[in-house]
């Protein structure tokens, strides 16, 4: 089964099944607070998820690009990924656990689809506890499909319960699917379960039914929508119907394997998986820098050159990885291959004088731990992200005090304030519901829409980040916005501020939205029928996220800065006061 075979049959499956299917969201997400990148399907669903109306319908169905960097340090094994692609679907309110255990078996056991065993199919359901009740409802359904008893597993909340970090809001058991490779093919323990980790069990894929709500941490209540959130890993799926031992293996990733030419095996894996995860981020109008989205994504192109470095790969093999993955992921190469090369020489100019540093030391350390200072003074220096130092010490079995570095960053400068991925501090998005933020989204319309009067429709979105304090947006522009055109924007955007202008909002297809004049960077977000916000005659845009009803609740719109972020992307930094 090839890649584009995989997700055109998950598709068409859902859709024979009601599922309106819709594109997935920005890998940078604009309104979750608990991460800097989209890092599961159901993370732009939130609100929908929560009871507000979705514009496709109750039953939805997508393949979400996500990124997750907290199992970093496990790529170039067989399967983690920092990129990967999440094969989805979920019902708002409508079906439950009876439909949805059918069509996972039929997906996964059917010849028409995965085809896969029945004999080698278990399940796990929750085990119960003083939270919440056993799910025997969900292994019934299970044993109803002809899954015997022996082969569906109880296990914790560790193992089978999905909530937010949080652990506020929609929350519920899950059920996984899981593949037994055969007892005596590993531990053979007759206690051995699909939480065993000794090989025997591959996961398939995860269902979360949603049925309780927490308004409070471990005080649960029945959800007054229940809704089922499922989540299967693209790149695993299909490295495990094509027999495959890795998802280097696979056809994702296989050519740029042979690329590489060489035998180092986990070096070309993180090279080959983080050139690809840099690709798609860079691609999504993220650019290197040193905090925030920017700093995961000058991190990974690091790591990479070192690990090519280390196998003696010169650097224009990046460029030839890339051209590939854009052959599937469907990117711009040109701006990508720019990017990314530009950052990969940038490290280069310094990675070898950086290398020497290191040597000097390490032979001057007592112990077994490198100073935070001096880890600092790599990165301040020389660009080494913390995780290349730390990944470096451990090559020469020493440990880098990241307490240290931290305290060393923050006395440098006060770039730290959007927090590092060492710290594990990252914000995006809107940093939250509250009065301030929904704000300063709104101001974001007026923004778009001065831009686009003043510079023409070729300025589009790239990206926006909103905390209670201030607004950040980039949009696409050339050159620098001088002085006077920032006051001329402040001026135009205050002006319409002033004519209380209410928030209107209608629901209707793309088609449509689009004959209006609506304007919206990610306007497939949400499948065919979008929501559409007008104020006054000033602005129409496509958008998901929280407004207020009328422009006198804004105040005062302030530019505080204006500056360059990447090729062509200038980002603005306003805030809202008082009058």
């Amino acid at each position: 089964m090839t890649y584009k075979e995989l997700k055109k049959l998950w598709l068409s499956y859902l859709e024979g099944k009601g599922h309106t299917v819709v594109m997935g969201a920005p890998i940078t997400p604009e309104n979750d607070p608990s991460t800097l990148f989209t890092t599961a399907g159901m993370q732009p669903l939130v609100p929908f998820l929560l009871g507000q109306k979705h514009p496709g319908g109750k039953r939805i169905a997508n393949i979400q690009r996500c990124v997750r960097t907290g199992d970093i340090d496990d790529v170039g094994d067989d399967s983690h990924c920092t990129f990967f692609e999440m094969m989805g679907n979920w019902s708002l309110g409508d079906y439950f656990k009876k439909e949805k255990v059918s069509w996972s078996y039929e997906f996964l056991t059917s010849k028409k689809y995965l085809g896969i065993p029945k004999d080698k199919i278990h399940v796990t359901c929750f085990e119960g506890d003083k939270n919440a009740p056993r799910d025997t409802e969900c292994a019934k359904f299970w044993e109803e499909q002809g899954v015997p008893k022996e082969r569906i597993h109880f296990l914790p909340a560790s193992e089978n319960w999905w909530a937010m970090g949080s652990g506020l809001g929609p929350q519920g058991p899950c059920s996984e699917m899981f593949y037994d490779a055969g007892a005596d093919k590993v531990c053979g323990k007759k206690t051995c379960n699909p939480s065993c980790d000794c090989g025997r069990f591959t996961e398939l894929g995860n269902d979360v039914y949603m049925q309780y709500v927490a308004d409070e941490p471990n005080v649960l209540k029945p959800a007054k929508q229940k809704n089922v959130d499922t989540g299967w890993g693209l790149e695993r799926i299909l490295c495990f119907v094509n027999g495959h031992k890795s998802v280097y293996e696979s056809e994702i990733f296989a050519p740029a394997m042979v690329l590489l030419k060489t035998k180092d095996t986990r070096n070309a894996r993180i090279i080959a998986e983080h050139t690809r995860a840099a690709s798609v981020i860079i691609a999504d109008g993220v650019m290197p820098s040193n905090t925030g989205a920017g700093y995961v994504l000058r991190m990974l192109i690091r790591r990479a050159v070192r690990a090519a470095n280390m196998c003696k790969i010169e650097t224009p093999v990046f460029g030839e990885l890339i051209k590939f993955y854009a052959s599937y992921l469907e990117f711009n190469v040109e701006f990508v291959t720019a990017t990314f090369m530009k950052e990969v020489n940038r490290f280069m100019n310094t990675l070898t004088k950086g290398l020497k540093e290191f040597e000097r030391a390490r032979a001057n350390v007592k112990g077994k731990t490198i100073d935070g200072q001096t880890a600092f003074h790599l990165f301040e220096t020389y660009g080494f992200p913390i995780e290349v130092t730390k990944e470096i010490a451990a090559e020469h079995g020493l440990k880098v005090d990241i307490k240290g570095y931290e305290v060393a960053k923050k006395e440098h400068s006060d770039k730290s304030k959007s927090a590092s991925v060492a710290a594990g501090a990252f914000k995006g998005g809107l940093a939250d519901s509250c009065q301030e933020t929904v704000r300063l989204h709104t101001a974001a319309h007026l923004l778009l829409a001065a831009l686009r009067e003043k510079f023409g429709d070729s300025v589009v979105q790239k990206g926006s980040n909103i905390t209670p304090e201030r607004l950040r947006f980039d949009f696409s522009f050339s050159r620098k916005v001088e002085p006077n055109e920032i006051s001329e924007i402040e001026k135009r955007i205050n002006g319409e501020i002033a004519k209380n202008h209410d928030v209107i909002v209608a629901e209707m297809s793309v088609a449509e939205a689009q004959k209006t004049g609506a304007v919206g960077t990610f306007c497939d977000r949400y499948g065919d029928r979008v929501k559409v916000f007008t104020i006054g005659d000033f602005s129409k845009e496509i958008c998901g996220g929280p407004h207020v009803a009328n422009t006198k609740e804004l105040g005062v719109f302030k530019i505080q800065k204006e500056e360059n972020v990447g090729s062509g992307i200038r980002r603005v930094k306003a805030v809202l006061v008082a009058k």
